[in-house]
């Protein structure tokens, strides 16, 4: 499976009045390392994958996340981000959330590949081949 490592600095905005991340900022990041991992792989914009594959981005379906540990303000976090299982028209997302050597938090995402109807609503298109071949 690639990796690829999205990296967050912990602000203290991003904390609850304890003083740990407050937890949709977790989804926050992931969401960001998700696109990220792409840019890594050498995906172009989803404007340009619009104009040449149909596929408009890679809207969620489906999550799951365990939480082992907390962070804080000043904390430095490494997300790593990868393809864990491709499926006809979805694939699984797995990130690992790091504090240097230990884990904080582990998820799961099941996204699709979108396309839009002329009507602006949104399908699920097959895997494009050339995107999950960059990101093999």
């Amino acid at each position: 499976m690639k990796e690829t490592v999205y990296t967050v600095r912990v602000e203290f905005g991003d904390c609850d009045p304890a003083r740990i991340v407050w937890f949709p900022n977790f989804f926050r990041w992931i969401d960001a390392a998700s696109r990220d991992f792409f840019v890594q792989c050498g995906v172009p914009s989803w404007s340009e994958t619009e104009k040449t594959l149909g596929v408009i981005g890679t809207p969620l379906v489906d999550t799951q996340a365990k939480f082992m540990r907390t962070a804080t303000y000043g904390d430095t976090l490494a997300i790593h981000a990868g393809i864990a299982e491709w499926r006809s028209k979805s694939f699984v997302q797995r990130y690992r959330v790091m504090k240097g050597d230990e884990p904080i938090l582990e998820c799961n995402e099941v996204r699709i590949f979108a396309g839009r109807r002329e009507d602006g609503s949104i399908f699920a298109l097959p895997i494009p081949q050339p995107i999950r071949a960059l990101c093999e």
